[in-house]
């Protein structure tokens, strides 16, 4: 494929399109209602030739775009000569793969928006597209609308980044801002999320942190040029977070949301080494990033020649994830050179990781515990002992822990900066010594 812009008498760019639901439609309806914007920006029109689909009968929100032809046979979008672009919207990650795969055979670039297939089983097909000179683009894949892939793989290219985290999950922040603004538990959150249809109806891999680390995994390639495996990301989810702790955040003025995070830090010799992990945290509420309410998403990062920059907006929807996918579309039609990982090596070193046990930090801590005199004094020798010291506390008599018929009154304060290793000893110190009534609660604070 030719690297200058197509002429404005340009034969058509074909796609072959798989999956037609929530993104895919949203796509098709695109592609119709700004097809003069498409030929001005492009010099050429985009056409869809074939859509693969589960059920060939199944009633739609828009319909098949004109000239399209619906089919349940993938190799049907792989092998014809004529499509010049695969458009991965299947999901998933075994047949996804082999789709993109195949596609990559037959020399079609590919679009997609599956963070799982990049993140999980991406390394061969970046290799493969690189090796047969094809474009592998995927911005809808991480934070939707959002442009934070291409900001990173060229607006900041010359740049070094130095940390990275954002909101990274609709559903996840959708059920912490209810939780914050509404004052309800989890549980009611979340069944008002799958009602507005911002959860599934198997919400696992938002709510427990595996969708954020697909996308996490993403950033890390794109920021850092190096392979961190999603399987080396530390993972926690917001199942456990009661509006207690949420109430608590605030009096200490923050705000509880779930984050990915890697950010570069150097050992004593100056050699720089990741840390990276998706996690419940509490952030300052004068932060852009505490003020992120709902379904959005956003990504703070810190550069050595920009400085700080914060991206925000939509992160899931049938139009938002479907401008994504098109804004990808053309830049193929404009006969882009291929910038897959954003680095001209597609085969990207392994991370130099920070096990998460040595990561530092503050911590808030929520104890339960029986109040009565010398318990204190107990307490701080247990995190004495550890070297963790107290910047702040709250002791909280009149309110009564969460669990039924539990005994005691919450004890709540914030670390300062300490080891997760010595916060979890230190703990178990507490637990071993019988001074808590309930398992602690304790969360990291950026």
């Amino acid at each position: 494929m030719a690297n200058m812009a197509p002429s404005p008498d340009a034969k058509p760019l074909t796609l072959a399109l798989a999956g037609f639901g929530t993104v895919g439609s949203g796509l098709g309806h695109l592609l119709e209602e700004n097809a003069d914007q498409i030929r001005r920006r492009s010099g050429r029109s985009i056409r869809i030739k074939h859509i693969l689909v589960r059920n060939l009968l199944k009633a739609r929100q828009y319909a098949i775009p004109e000239g399209a032809m619906i089919t349940r046979d993938p190799e049907t979008l792989t092998d014809d000569p004529e499509v010049d672009v695969l458009v991965e919207l299947i999901g998933g990650i075994e047949d996804a793969h082999d789709l993109v795969d195949r596609a990559l055979d037959h020399d079609k670039h590919v679009v997609t928006a599956n963070k799982a297939l990049l993140a999980e089983a991406g390394d061969d097909l970046f290799l493969k597209a690189e090796q047969r000179n094809l474009i592998l683009r995927y911005e809808a894949s991480v934070a939707g609308a959002v442009p934070i892939v291409q900001a990173l793989k060229e607006s900041l290219a010359g740049n070094r980044i130095i940390s990275l985290m954002g909101i990274l999950n609709g559903t996840s922040n959708y059920i912490l801002s209810e939780m914050t603004t509404a004052g309800i538990e989890f549980a009611d959150a979340l069944q008002q999320a799958q009602r507005l249809g911002y959860a599934e109806a198997d919400p696992t891999l938002d709510i427990d942190g595996h969708d954020a680390a697909h996308k996490l995994a993403l950033l890390i390639r794109l920021a850092f040029g190096v392979n961190y495996p999603c399987r080396s990301i530390f993972v926690r989810g917001i199942r456990d977070i009661a509006s207690l702790d949420i109430s608590f955040a605030r009096e200490f003025n923050y705000r509880i949301k779930l984050i990915g995070q890697v950010r570069e830090v150097r050992d004593e010799s100056g050699v720089p080494h990741l840390e990276a992990g998706v996690f419940p945290a509490l952030v300052q509420d004068t932060f852009l990033l505490a003020r992120v309410g709902g379904a959005y998403n956003a990504v703070r990062l810190d550069a050595n020649a920009s400085g700080p920059m914060f991206f925000h907006g939509r992160g899931a929807g049938a139009l938002p994830t479907a401008g994504a996918v098109l804004a990808d579309i053309l830049a193929i039609a404009r006969g882009e050179r291929p910038n897959n990982t954003g680095y001209v090596n597609g085969e990207l070193p392994m991370a130099s990781i920070v096990p998460s046990e040595e990561w530092r930090s503050r911590y808030y801590v929520r104890l339960t515990v029986q109040d009565k005199p010398g318990t204190l004094r107990d307490l701080a020798g247990c995190m004495a002992a550890e070297d963790v010291s107290v910047a702040s506390m709250i002791q909280k008599s009149q309110i009564r822990n969460l669990s039924e018929g539990a005994s005691g009154v919450p004890l709540v304060f914030m670390t300062h900066e300490t080891s997760a290793r010595a916060m979890a000893n230190a703990l178990m110190r507490m637990s071993d010594g019988g001074l808590l009534e309930e398992p602690a609660v304790f969360h990291r604070v950026l």
